[in-house]
């Protein structure tokens, strides 16, 4: 083994996008000192796809990031140029906030961060090997396979140095042997043309972890002046702007507008032509693309009967004339990419500065990965972000905050910390992972999760906030605040219970609102119950309300307004476990099951789950799906 250490650190992460970012960041602030080391600057916060944070279930995660002490939520804070509340005709639950970033502010305000932490050091290093305490270098073995305890990482080496580390951190996205894909065209590239880490995956294969290859791709850029605007729909942003991170109490910007314009079957047609020069059905392409965001080519072959397919043109920055083309990555040559794009309205005389392009790249297996990220094969190796087969910014971020603190807890002798799927989507999406694992680049959903009414945005520090402070992650300025919101949510549904209204106020109000009188004095709370009430109307018969902050305002709303249903998914929680072991007839015709969704009927069908416990943890089968299946032994038990 190895000792002539350059440098020592008790963690170095290897890697510098969204989940190297918030590892190294969280270690650091957990007192260890840490490097993390980057091919190239440029690729620190790099947002090489499309320059948003968020976004139905992703939004959630932000907010469970922030939440713990991480840094996603404050960098998009300062660097949004639009902002939207998604899903807001539906339920709660569902809310999610997504924010069009400023791709290059956003960068420069997260390198900011990271080269003023205190304990984290940032070196534009190759990592190229990794070394063990078991290390035999006499027969090229990279450890002895031969010992029956697992070898123990205790260092990195680069080109030019080897640096001691007591764990390692490895978040290398899209580099590990990356290719890019134009056409016939291939190109060994990481993402946006940058350098590829080949050494290093090659070292990471020799230590016996279970590899697999993955693909993702983005569309084209082109220059915003030459859009045709008066063809598309305009999408603005939220008159009031909601935060991010709970630090935030209000925000007020300038907001830049998006716009949404359509494929056609004259797109389409131009697609279909060419399939056989994609290098996706050419067979150039090994990887298992993104299964929720498919390249223009796949979804034309794959939803033939759509006659149009929903395009956003979104900004890539306040200092740029880059537009990106939301839903429209793919692999197909330029001439074609050229002839397809200008097939849209408002694109038709369109200037691309960038073609689209597929990459893949090498990913290691997460069901060898413990519940805290930690490698099941090497020791004090953890594993955070693409590298685990997720897909997203929000994702990898998520994983790397919780890599960087078991990192932390393992090397001062401390438990991991494991969020449970009644917990956070966090919890959901590492257990989705390293439970179920995936066969293709996982994204997580609102509808992944049992308990989604219990894990909402807005109550994400209530949840998370207290554990993190405790570990010694989130600021005491944090905690402070998350006990502020944390009362006046408490104190203000005592009052709204307590505080009754008579007819004579209550009616000409609940008239004018289209809601049936009442006939005797009833408490402010159950009036907020109604579809009509909300809390901020309701001000208007409400003379005594105290000023609350925006946090435990949307807080409070939605507890009281959906407390039966937030209680009833409290007991299903518990009724949930008892059905666990519930069994699954052999025999179920899984793919003519009203209500089950496509992936789901397909998986069950191929996999035969013996039992309801089973069917919930395969990948792709939603708890909705789990739900038609219970729904559907019920109905035969009563047949019967």
């Amino acid at each position: 083994m190895k000792n002539n250490f350059t440098e020592e650190f008790d963690i170095v992460v290897i890697g510098g996008g969204h989940a190297g970012c918030e590892a190294a960041l969280a270690s650091a602030r957990l007192g260890s000192k840490t490097l993390m080391l980057v091919t190239d600057i440029k690729s620190v916060a790099m947002m090489p796809c499309n320059p948003a944070i968020g976004g139905t279930g992703k939004g959630h995660l932000v907010r469970e990031i922030d939440a713990l002490g991480g840094e996603m939520g404050i960098n998009i804070d300062k660097t949004f140029i639009q902002s939207r509340m998604l899903n807001t005709a539906k339920g709660p639950a569902v809310h999610s906030l997504r924010a069009q970033a400023d791709k290059s502010w956003y960068h420069r305000e997260m390198l900011k961060t990271i080269e003023s932490q205190e304990n984290l050091t940032l070196r534009e290093e190759e990592a190229i090997d990794l070394l063990f305490d078991k290390q035999q270098e006499d027969d090229g073995e990279v450890f002895d396979k031969s010992q029956e305890e697992s070898p123990r990482v205790v260092g990195v080496v680069t080109g030019g140095a080897t640096y001691a580390a007591k764990a390692v951190i490895i978040a290398t996205g899209t580099f590990l042997r990356g290719k890019i894909f134009i056409g016939e065209s291939v190109t060994e590239s990481g993402p946006a043309g940058m350098k590829p880490s080949n050494k290093l995956a090659e070292s990471l294969e020799k230590c016996g972890l279970p590899m697999r290859r993955f693909k993702t791709g983005t569309p084209a850029r082109a220059i915003a002046s030459t859009f045709d605007y008066e063809k598309m729909q305009e999408q603005k942003g939220d008159a009031e702007i909601v935060p991010f991170s709970f630090m935030n109490e209000a925000l007020e910007r300038d907001q830049i507008s998006c716009w949404l314009t359509y494929t056609n079957e004259r797109t389409h047609e131009i697609i279909r032509n060419n399939f056989h020069r994609s290098a996706l059905f050419g067979g150039q392409i090994e990887g298992i693309g993104p299964r929720y965001c498919p390249s223009i080519e796949d979804k034309v072959n794959r939803f033939a009967d759509k006659e149009r397919h929903q395009l956003f043109i979104e900004p890539e920055g306040l200092e740029t004339e880059e537009m990106y083309i939301q839903g429209m990555s793919s692999s197909l040559p330029e001439d074609v990419q050229w002839e397809f794009y200008h097939s849209i309205a408002g694109l038709e005389n369109i200037e691309i500065t960038k073609p689209a392009y597929a990459i893949e790249y090498d990913c290691v297996d997460p069901l060898s990965l413990k519940p805290s990220l930690e490698s099941k094969i090497i020791k004090n190796l953890f594993c955070a972000g693409q590298f685990n087969g997720s897909s997203g910014y929000e994702e990898a971020a998520a994983q790397g905050i919780m890599a960087g603190i078991n990192a932390n807890m393992l090397i001062n002798g401390k438990n991991p910390l494991v969020l449970g799927r009644n917990e956070a989507y966090i919890g959901v999406l590492i257990d989705d992972l390293v439970t179920k694992g995936t066969n293709e680049p996982y994204r997580i959903m609102t509808s992944r999760a049992e308990y989604r009414l219990l894990l909402r945005q807005d109550n994400a520090d209530d949840r998370l906030t207290k554990r993190s402070y405790e570990l010694g992650l989130a600021s005491e300025e944090r905690y402070q605040l998350f006990l502020k919101k944390k009362k006046e949510v408490e104190d203000e549904r005592r009052r709204l219970e307590e505080t009754m209204v008579k007819p004579a106020l209550a009616n000409p109000f609940l008239l004018s609102l289209g809601s049936t009188e009442i006939s005797g004095s009833v408490a402010l709370s159950e009036l907020l119950k109604r579809p009509e009430v909300s809390y901020d109307n309701l001000a208007e018969i409400d003379e005594n309300r105290p000023l609350l902050s925006r946090h435990a305002r949307a807080q409070i709303a939605v507890e009281i307004k959906y407390s039966g249903y937030i209680e009833k998914q409290r007991e299903q929680v518990e009724r949930f476990r008892k059905l666990e072991n519930r069994l699954l007839p052999d025999d179920l015709d899984y793919l003519n099951m009203k209500g089950l969704r496509i992936e789901a009927a397909q998986k069950l069908d191929a996999q035969r789950p013996e039992s309801i416990g089973r069917a919930s943890r395969i990948s792709g089968v939603s708890p909705a799906d789990i739900n038609v299946l219970l729904v559907y032994l019920e109905k035969e038990r009563r047949k019967k």
